[in-house]
C-alpha cells in the first residue's frame, strides 16, 4: 500500500486504502471501509465501518461519515460535515433496559453522494437520499431530501436556488415567480453547454 498515514491515525483491520491517499492526524477509519486512490482525509475526521469512498475524494477536517454512506469519484466534503443514517434514533431499547447496538440494522438508511458533488462546510446530510452528480451544497445547509444533478441547494432545510457547472460556477439562479432559465445554458467560466428541462440539467453532449 503506497499511502501516507499519519502516525496518530487509527486504521482498523480490514480497511483498504488506495495508492497516494493521505490520511492526516487523529483520523479514525473503522473496519471494512474502502478508500480509493489519490484521496485526502483531513485531521480528526471519523469514517465508520463499511463506508465506500472512491478515488479523488477530498474530505476536510472534522468530518463525520457514518455507516451506509457511499461516496463516488471526485467528491469534496468540506470541514465539519456530518452524515446521518437513522431517522428514528434512540440510545436505548423501549424499556430502557439496555443500549441499542451501533451496528447497522433494518432502520439504517443509506446515503449516496454521486461523482463530482461538493458539500460545503458545516452541512448536515440526512439519510435515505442521494446527492446528485456535480451538485453543490451550500455551507451550513441541512439536506433532508435528494438533490438532483447539477443543482445548487442552500438552507435549512436545503432547497434548490440554481444550477451549477462541472467547474463549480453557477449556470443560472432560480428566483421566486420566474419561469426558470432558458432550455440551454452555457457556463460563463468554462463554456460548457447544458440542457435544462423541468429542473433536469444535462450536459449537452450527453443530452437525449
Amino acid at each position: 500500500m503506497n499511502a501516507k498515514i499519519h502516525p496518530t491515525a487509527i486504521i482498523e483491520p480490514g480497511v483498504e486504502i488506495g495508492d497516494r491517499t493521505s490520511i492526516w492526524d487523529n483520523v479514525h477509519v473503522r473496519r471494512s471501509t474502502t478508500i480509493g486512490e489519490d484521496c485526502i482525509v483531513g485531521e480528526k475526521s471519523y469514517i465508520a465501518y463499511g463506508v465506500k469512498i472512491a478515488s479523488l475524494v477530498k474530505i476536510n477536517a472534522f468530518v463525520y461519515i457514518c455507516a451506509a454512506v457511499t461516496i463516488e469519484r471526485g467528491v469534496m466534503i468540506s470541514a465539519g460535515t456530518v452524515f446521518t443514517n437513522d431517522r428514528f434514533p434512540r440510545a436505548a431499547t423501549n424499556d430502557l433496559s439496555r443500549l441499542r447496538p451501533s451496528e447497522p440494522d433494518e432502520t439504517t438508511l443509506p446515503t449516496l453522494v454521486r461523482e463530482g458533488a461538493t458539500i460545503g462546510a458545516n452541512c448536515t446530510i440526512g439519510c435515505g437520499l442521494e446527492i446528485g452528480r456535480f451538485a453543490m451544497i451550500g455551507m451550513g445547509s441541512v439536506v433532508t431530501k435528494s438533490v438532483p444533478d447539477y443543482h445548487l441547494v442552500v438552507g435549512s432545510p436545503a432547497r434548490s436556488i440554481g444550477y451549477v457547472c462541472k467547474c463549480g460556477h453557477v449556470l443560472a439562479r432560480l428566483h421566486d415567480g420566474e419561469t426558470g432559465p432558458p432550455p440551454r445554458v452555457a457556463c460563463r467560466s468554462c463554456g460548457e453547454v447544458f440542457e435544462v428541462d423541468g429542473g433536469r440539467v444535462t450536459p449537452l453532449a450527453a443530452a437525449t
